[in-house]
């Protein structure tokens, strides 16, 4: 039997579809806060001077915390027992906690020193991706678990990627937006406005999937925890009492392989892809418009809602093609379109004829757009051969780490991204008078990085073995073993 072998999903597998939009909009809450604070970031350098490097370190230091609390949620998430579920407590909760610290992050208090705003920063970060991670560690999760069905599962994801896109299309014009004199008075106060903006929109739309979804799997996850004594967490339990199971099944995830490749495969074609979203303004603003910042973030914001409306398309064509040639060719095929528009930026980003900035924006809209439609699609098959394995269902384990993986990789753009500025020789009082050199670093590093490293993600996903074939072998064990098929939706 081929990977392109078609089985038809049972009507008691399929998903109805406004439950499908709901999940969604939790896509478009985890995006938005992602972008924001990774596009908002920027006011630190140029609103407040703050050095490059210090603003990189800002984005990465808090995922560090992020390597023990992501998992841990996963973990509680997992082993919670409580009326309302093991995901739906915590994304209710963890919607309205985003929501109010982003809101309180922002209000920078005027006229301090560089080290007081690096210091208040990063103190507010840290309280920040706590609460978020309480959200959207149990929102991945109550995505693996919402049917049992290979394909389904790639629609369900292709639903909430293009919702979660909608994010996308608003947040390239935040810079634009927070420079607006009508409103604000300098950039710094557009970024207060802004972020209360975002916050009542997290609170509002983040716990709609808390009240109105399922959870599938939740009364066989506690059948599965009772057979292998697994200890379970109590509404009022407290957190840590499970240590010792929780480092257990931290590691049984970590050696699974095909969990590994996907992890390395999304880190890879995602931090290329952030490192240049946040380098590619500089790049924009002082090639292509000699140090005009308003001109720069008006032609960034065209070509990042360009992007973001390709991308809409980019999931419609890769949910179908992951039916017909299978995810992992659809892998194959999208992320080589996207190195494609990668390397077409040094020739498209042009002084002399700006507007064809635009032109690989569509091209490299395929990147994250078959990333994140693929792969968590790919992770749900994976919790199915672990549970085969283990007799554990750890959705919230894998969730935790894989989209840990892909904050690291945020992380790691806006860190790298602020040192390999500072390794062009780009000083922000120079403004449009960079030198040659300066410029020349800038774009390589734009165009090429993320072209490479997602070459090196497409050889690491030519070996990864779980086909539709060996998915559907798996769930068969899996209901033999149980004695009765997957539960049908509530």
């Amino acid at each position: 039997m081929s990977e392109a072998t078609h089985h038809e999903t049972a009507p008691a597998d399929r998903i109805p579809f406004y439950q499908k939009l709901i999940y969604g909009l939790g896509a478009f809450i985890n995006n938005l806060l992602a972008a924001a604070i990774g596009g908002m970031v920027i006011v630190l350098n140029l609103g407040l001077g703050m050095n490059p490097a210090l603003v990189g370190l800002l984005g990465a230091l808090p995922r560090l915390t992020d390597a023990l609390t992501d998992p841990l949620m996963g973990y509680i998430s997992d082993n919670t027992e409580s009326r309302w579920g093991r995901r739906r407590p915590y994304i209710f909760c963890g919607a309205i906690a985003a929501g109010v610290v982003f809101a309180l992050l922002w209000q920078l208090p005027a006229d301090r020193s560089e080290s007081f705003y690096f210091w208040y920063f990063l103190a507010g970060s840290l309280v920040f991706y706590l609460a978020y991670t309480m959200f959207a560690t149990p929102w991945v999760a109550l995505g693996y678990e919402m049917t049992p069905d290979y394909h389904e599962r790639t629609r369900l994801m292709g639903v909430q990627n293009f919702v979660g896109q909608l994010a996308y299309v608003v947040a390239p014009w935040f810079l634009l937006f927070m420079q607006s004199k009508r409103w604000f008075d300098d950039m710094v106060d557009g970024a207060a406005g802004l972020a209360i903006i975002i916050a009542i929109v997290t609170i509002v739309v983040g716990v709609l999937p808390a009240i109105f979804l399922r959870e599938r799997f939740k009364d066989i996850a506690e059948a599965e925890a009772r057979k292998t004594g697994a200890p379970s967490i109590g509404a009022g339990a407290v957190m840590l009492r499970s240590i010792m199971s929780f480092f257990a099944g931290f590691v049984t995830t970590l050696k699974f392989k095909p969990f590994l490749k996907l992890c390395g495969a999304t880190f890879l074609v995602f931090n290329g892809f952030m490192l240049i979203a946040s380098f590619q303004f500089y790049v924009i603003i002082y090639y292509v418009f000699g140090g005009d910042t308003v001109a720069g973030a008006e032609y960034a914001g065209y070509s990042g809602t360009l992007g973001a409306i390709s991308t809409f398309l980019v999931i419609i064509f890769v949910t179908w093609l992951g039916t017909k040639i299978g995810k992992r060719k659809a892998f194959y095929v999208t992320t080589g379109i996207s190195m494609i528009g990668y390397a077409l930026k040094w020739v498209c980003y042009n002084p002399d004829i700006p507007w064809l900035l635009l032109l690989p924006a569509p091209l490299m809209a395929f990147g994250l757009g078959g990333l994140f439609t693929l792969m968590p699609a790919m992770i749900a098959d994976v919790v199915d051969a672990d549970e085969l394995n283990t007799y554990e269902r750890r959705e919230g384990m894998y969730g935790s780490i894989f989209w840990w993986v892909v904050k690291l990789g945020m992380a790691a753009a806006l860190a790298g991204g602020g040192y390999l500025l500072n390794a062009t020789g780009f000083d922000v009082a120079l403004e449009g008078n960079q030198s040659e050199q300066t410029i020349t670093l800038m774009r390589a590093f734009d165009a090429f990085v993320p072209a490479l490293a997602s070459a090196i993600a497409i050889w690491i996903i030519a070996s990864f073995s779980i086909t539709e074939e060996t998915a559907y072998e798996v769930r068969l064990k899996l209901e033999e073993r149980r004695g009765a098929p997957d539960p049908g939706l509530a």
